[in-house]
Formats: structure tokens, C-alpha cells, sequence
């Protein structure tokens, strides 16, 4: 009996954390292509968005590599003390769940909560 699904890797902020931009982007795009699905603890900053998007636009190819498909709950104005005083008013990134296009497909998406379906079946 043979097990139909896919793999789904939730990674911490800390292991985001010691990578560079570029090393992000490269390692986010290589497990997706592999047919992975991420949740990343701690979003990626609108920067590393944009790059990974350029850099995934690239890739995409007829009957090969679908691209991404990534959602993430909308930041937030980090508004503590401690976060006005030394960022002022940074934006916090938040969870981001990121797949295969032709897997993962976004259903629903506010402040607190992502659904999504996810499809064996490419």
C-alpha cells in the first residue's frame, strides 16, 4: 500500500534568523520546488517578498515548475513601548504559509486565520 501526500515544514524564526536575505529566498524556492509546503513562523519582510517573487517568476516554466503560492495574516504596527522606542512603529511580519501554486490554493484569509486546501494531485 503506497501513502499519497505532502510534506509540510514548519520553520522557526530562529532558523530564518541566521540566513541571509538571499539565503532565505534560495532555500524557500528549493523546498518548494521540491513540492514542500512551508509554514514559516516569522514572515519574510516585504524585501525578501519581493525577491522572492522575482526570483520565482523566473523559474516558472510550462509543465514544470507552477510557482508559489503564499499568503501571510496582514503585519502589524508593533505598538509596544519597547517597540516605539527602538523601531518605531516597525511592522511585525507574521506567519506565512508558502507552497507549489498547483498544490496549494488560498480559501479564505483574515487577521487571524489562513485556510487553505491543499491538493496531492498535481
Amino acid at each position: 500500500m503506497s501513502v499519497q501526500g505532502f510534506q509540510m515544514d514548519l520553520v522557526s524564526e530562529h532558523r530564518l534568523s541566521e540566513m541571509t536575505p538571499v539565503e532565505k529566498v534560495r532555500f524557500i524556492i528549493d523546498e518548494v520546488k521540491g513540492g514542500k509546503i512551508l509554514v514559516l513562523e516569522k514572515g519574510l519582510s516585504p524585501e525578501e517578498e519581493a525577491s522572492l517573487i522575482e526570483m520565482t517568476m523566473t523559474l516558472i516554466e510550462p509543465d514544470g515548475f507552477s510557482g508559489i503560492e503564499m499568503e501571510s495574516y496582514p503585519t502589524e504596527v508593533d505598538t509596544s513601548f519597547i517597540g516605539k522606542i527602538l523601531k518605531k512603529n516597525a511592522l511585525k511580519s507574521r506567519l506565512t504559509v508558502i507552497g507549489p501554486a498547483d498544490q496549494l490554493k488560498t480559501l479564505r484569509r483574515d487577521r487571524n486565520m489562513i485556510s487553505a486546501l491543499i491538493s496531492t494531485n498535481k
